[in-house]
């Protein structure tokens, strides 16, 4: 699902790449089960083999990058602490993460906004708890830095962010996006700077808790 260079895909990965493209482009219900299979070189029928249906495809899809998102961050946090980096770092990692995922799984993104519904209850409520743990990971990042915020303000700064940051699939076409890396971090720069308007302004003469090397790392390209 990713584009980024690595090991060669499992046919299961080929499959559920090319159904969230052909989901993201046309809608859940306007791909056939056939479609898929030509897109990867099999037959219809025989994409059961591997999934029950387009609806485990779907469930598959969402559950799965919504696990990738969680337990990256977590890494990354974890990481952080491990090897003593300042809050800004780590903050900057999760950033740098979050952007990996907004500029290699566009479709993704297009299809959690589309389909969420069709998923079954259960498939749901698991998507919206991993959601929840991993914008508490960015909570407490946050709150790192910018003491002063309270934990709403900084989930309603960290919300922002990944509106922002998940605006990717509407910049479709060759001309629409510069080369990646600068993509990459303009990105995390306007993530920073929006994560650094959230505080009310501070005290005459007083310094802002977490303003000194805000922009540190802000380039940062790491990914789980």
């Amino acid at each position: 699902m990713s584009t980024q260079t690595g090991p060669t895909p499992t046919r299961r990965e080929q499959i559920l790449r090319e159904a969230a493209r052909l989901f993201a482009e046309r809608g859940f219900h306007g791909v056939g089960v056939d479609e898929i299979g030509a897109a990867v070189g099999i037959s219809g029928p025989g994409l059961y083999r591997h999934f029950a249906g387009k609806d485990a495809m779907l469930a598959e899809l969402l559950v799965g990058i919504s696990e990738r998102l969680h337990e990256g961050g977590r890494m990354r946090v974890e990481e952080s602490a491990a090897a003593g980096l300042t809050p800004e770092a780590a903050l900057d990692a999760l950033i740098a993460g979050h952007i990996d995922f907004a500029l290699d799984d566009r479709s993704l993104i297009t299809l959690h906004d589309r389909e969420l519904d069709r998923l079954r209850e259960s498939d749901r409520k698991q998507v919206r708890k991993l959601q929840r743990q991993y914008v508490e990971l960015w909570v407490d990042a946050v709150r790192a830095i910018y003491p002063e915020l309270t934990s709403l303000e900084a989930r309603v700064a960290v919300h922002t962010v990944f509106g922002l940051l998940n605006s990717t699939p509407h910049l479709s076409g060759s001309s629409a996006l510069p080369d990646r890396e600068t993509t990459a971090a303009l990105l995390h720069r306007l993530a920073r700077g929006a994560l650094a308007a959230a505080p009310a302004e501070a005290e005459p003469g007083r310094m802002r808790a977490g303003s000194a090397g805000t922009t540190a790392g802000t380039t940062s390209g790491q990914r789980t």
